[in-house]
């Protein structure tokens, strides 16, 4: 054990440890990354996020590195293949939905929208402290129907709200954290 003060959901997995040291929470502003990291949240529902994080290169090699251009592209025969690897979770709507949402992610590329600056718009550019013990808050709700209202999928208030927690849009690492003034600071 390394003696560091961490997150209670961290716990003493070393794949959960790396992850919440060194990923969750920092400030991502790559709007590539915030949209794949969207979408695997999707995959997690209604499993762990240990799985998602076992199974990430799985996903990323399965979906073109989450090259969205390379996504939108992906037909019914995509859907199949994905469908038959074992790499990844192989749910066929949240398959589906990645898709749709790589499509609405370079639709909004055209429309000169960066789906960074849309993210960070919510939260007006700089992280939110937020509360360990929520799971949604109004703020993910109204971000949710937004997500909602321009065809994304796999995006309720709860999702939206891990989602928010991981990419940096709040910090919500627990009081004694080590890991939460650090965030403030990235």
């Amino acid at each position: 054990m390394d003696g560091k003060q961490r997150c209670r959901w961290a716990g003493s997995n070393p794949l959960m440890q790396k992850y919440h040291d060194t990923e969750w929470g920092v400030p991502e502003r790559d709007p590539r990354m915030l949209w794949e990291t969207l979408m695997l949240e999707g995959f997690q529902a209604g499993l762990s996020w240990e799985i998602i994080l076992r199974k990430r290169d799985g996903f990323r090699e399965a979906f073109a590195g989450f090259d969205p251009r390379a996504v939108a592209a992906f037909d019914e025969g995509d859907v199949e293949r994905l469908m038959a690897d074992p790499g990844i979770v192989r749910a066929r709507a949240k398959i589906e939905a990645t898709i749709r949402g790589a499509r609405i992610f370079l639709d909004m590329q055209e429309r000169d929208e960066d789906f960074a600056d849309y993210c960070w718009s919510f939260v007006a550019g700089t992280p939110l402290e937020g509360d360990t013990a929520t799971t949604h808050t109004d703020l993910s709700a109204a971000i949710s129907k937004d997500l909602k209202a321009r065809g994304f999928k796999f995006v309720g208030p709860t999702i939206v709200y891990a989602w928010m927690q991981g990419v940096g849009l709040t910090n919500d690492h627990e009081a004694g954290c080590f890991r939460r003034p650090q965030s403030r600071e990235q």
